[in-house]
């Protein structure tokens, strides 16, 4: 009888790509003898749609009844006598998931509020250029060792189909959005980049719905007739098909750069108010890494960027090169 082990990952979409690496580990290192199921936030789950190695994907809706919906959760959880709950997410709510449980073993870094009830606690420091992968990674060390797996994600045949439409000639994707404006490198600059890029590449502009208006921009303002919004067009998993066979994927430092990651999709991420010290950088074979050349004092402002500079000049981002870009991403 195979043992169950839950992982908690109810943060962002590039958080949730990231756990997928103890996925791929724990799969590695048990085969079929450890069954897999993984809990996350409401509007995540298209990211592990049919997943091969989760025996089950729990949902939680934060947006609606949320405490109504974890204790039906934790309710459901406990009757499903898990050996393992490892918890990547640090706040008190997934705290709560995993001290519930009921489960023999529960894991989690030591910043979570209620860690003190684990059965076992580790350090998540950041800052220090350690991966975040690799973080994660000791949260199963006893159970596999201190190596971790890359992150990956499963496009479905229909993911490709969709992403065929599109692929009738050389491209590159670009991400230009983020949900922190001080991350996301400006309008202005991707237009400048678009139209030095040469053009017998279409360019294909990804994001989400709330992405689309900025995505427009970017097209009215950039002088190039193959350039195209797809913002809001496709899902995840259809966006990672795509730059899956993309001559180059530009990104900031966001949820895109970890697409690109877990279908190992060559990558520039472009790194404005943060650093790739934080431990969130690229992991695909093919990459790139984009900063200032400036040394800036107020650089990095934060952990997650704001939502303007608190300087007001935004130099980490206007002063970024995309002749840069250019030559080290398009010059072999």
């Amino acid at each position: 009888m195979p043992q169950r082990l839950l992982i908690i990952q109810t943060a962002f979409i590039g958080d949730v790509i990231l756990a997928t690496a103890l996925i791929e580990k724990i799969r590695q290192q048990y085969q079929n003898t450890m069954e897999i199921d993984f809990l996350l936030r409401k509007g995540n789950e298209s990211l592990l749609e049919k997943h091969p190695h989760i025996r089950r994907l729990w949902v939680w809706d934060k947006q609606q009844d949320k405490y109504r919906n974890m204790w039906r959760l934790i309710g459901e959880l406990r009757q499903q006598q898990y050996a393992y709950v490892v918890n990547v997410q640090r706040f008190a709510a997934s705290g709560l998931f995993t001290v519930l449980s009921a489960a023999k073993q529960t894991i989690g870094f030591d910043k979570n509020p209620l860690s003190v009830f684990f059965t076992r606690r580790y350090p998540h420091r950041i800052g220090d250029g350690t991966h975040e992968t690799v973080r994660n990674q000791q949260l199963i060390s006893a159970l596999t060792d201190n190596i971790p797996a890359k992150p990956r994600l499963y496009p479905l045949p229909k993911h490709y189909k969709q992403a065929a439409a599109f692929q009738q000639r050389p491209y590159v994707c670009i991400a230009p959005a983020s949900i922190w404006f001080t991350k996301q490198l400006p309008l202005e600059k991707w237009v400048e980049l678009i139209d030095k890029l040469p053009t017998h590449l279409d360019v294909l502009l990804l994001g989400g719905k709330e992405d689309a208006a900025l995505c427009e921009q970017i097209v009215q303002q950039a002088a190039r007739p193959n350039l195209q919004n797809l913002a809001g067009k496709l899902g995840l998993l259809a966006s990672a098909a795509l730059m899956e066979s993309a001559v180059m994927n530009y990104v900031n430092d966001s949820a895109p750069m970890h697409l690109a990651s877990a279908v190992n999709a060559p990558v520039c991420a472009i790194y404005c108010s943060t650093v790739p010290a934080f431990g969130y950088g690229p992991l695909s074979d093919k990459q790139s890494v984009i900063e200032t050349a400036e040394l800036l004092d107020c650089r990095p402002c934060g952990l997650h960027g704001y939502k303007a500079c608190p300087k007001g000049h935004f130099r980490c981002a206007m002063s970024i090169s995309t002749d840069e870009i250019i030559g080290r991403t398009l010059s072999s």
